[in-house]
């Protein structure tokens, strides 16, 4: 006899299944970017027959919330599995407003709850063809940044992308292999990570006042892992599509920014140029 599901909070013993059912759909996450997540978010899964049959993540962030890493196995589709799981992370979001970067099959779901576009990302992935070293001026240095800069890092990120890195970042900074930013007269005006997911490497988050930071600090990572496999994830908004292209980092997926509210606004004259995952935004 086949029983009903059971919904229950995740925890860190379900990521190996998790990450199973990710492996089925081709994601290229490991056990370890799972973990991250289940670290820095509020999770729920279905279970059915004691075996995990679907998962969703809410990633606090301030006022936002950013769902994502949203699964449902394919033998049970189709029986609100993927609904309910949605509405355990807007009732754990509220009364934050919920976002999400949405997989084009999961977009009608979310419109259907009342989720409405405000941006698309592009991911771009691939082996860099080397960039020509950008020259430090008087005016921009790119260098590595220690870790008593970080609660610099996470000031920025969080100008940058309107929502509170602090848990995201104090959870990847320790583990990110190079972390970067670029100093203006003595000023650190933008940051980026570069750490180890999925196929490879990530770039991201990355945040700036301008395109030439941005390319200035991907510039600096780029070359200190030649030949590696490596993803971005950007706002197309952001305009550096053209030029990761022109490094043969072609755009592998595009999904939809979404938001149940108002959508995050950075401060200042800072922004992001590429996110710290599609899951968490």
């Amino acid at each position: 006899m086949s029983h009903a599901y059971v919904y229950r909070t995740a925890n860190a013993a379900d990521m190996p299944a998790a990450h199973a059912l990710s492996v089925h759909l081709k994601w290229p996450h490991r056990e370890e970017d799972w973990a991250m997540v289940q670290r820095t978010s509020e999770g729920f899964v279905a279970e059915h027959d004691g075996q995990l049959v679907g998962v969703a993540f809410a990633c606090h962030q301030g006022a936002y919330s950013s769902i994502g890493l949203v699964i449902v196995s394919d033998q049970h589709q189709g029986k609100g599995i993927g609904r309910k799981l949605m509405n355990l992370c807007l009732e754990a979001a509220a009364p934050r407003t919920p976002i999400l970067n949405a997989t084009e099959s999961g977009a009608p779901l979310y419109a259907s709850m009342g989720f409405v576009d405000f941006a698309r990302i592009q991911q771009h992935q691939g082996v860099a063809q080397m960039p020509a070293p950008m020259p430090a001026t008087e005016h921009a240095q790119c260098r590595a940044l220690s870790p008593a800069e970080y609660p610099l890092v996470i000031e920025l990120a969080n100008a940058g992308s309107g929502l509170d890195r602090s848990a995201v970042l104090n959870d990847l900074l320790p583990s990110a292999e190079h972390v970067v930013g670029i100093e203006v007269q003595g000023q650190l005006q933008g940051c980026a990570l570069l750490r180890r997911f999925g196929r490879g490497h990530l770039i991201g988050p990355v945040v700036a006042h301008d395109q030439q930071q941005a390319r200035q600090m991907i510039t600096h990572l780029l070359q200190l892992i030649p030949g590696a496999f490596v993803r971005f994830d950007i706002p197309i908004a952001c305009g550096l599509a053209d030029w990761l292209e022109s490094l043969g980092l072609p755009c592998v997926d595009k999904a939809p920014r979404m938001v149940l509210g108002a959508p995050p606004q950075s401060s200042g004259d800072i922004a992001q140029f590429a996110l710290v995952t599609q899951a968490i935004g």
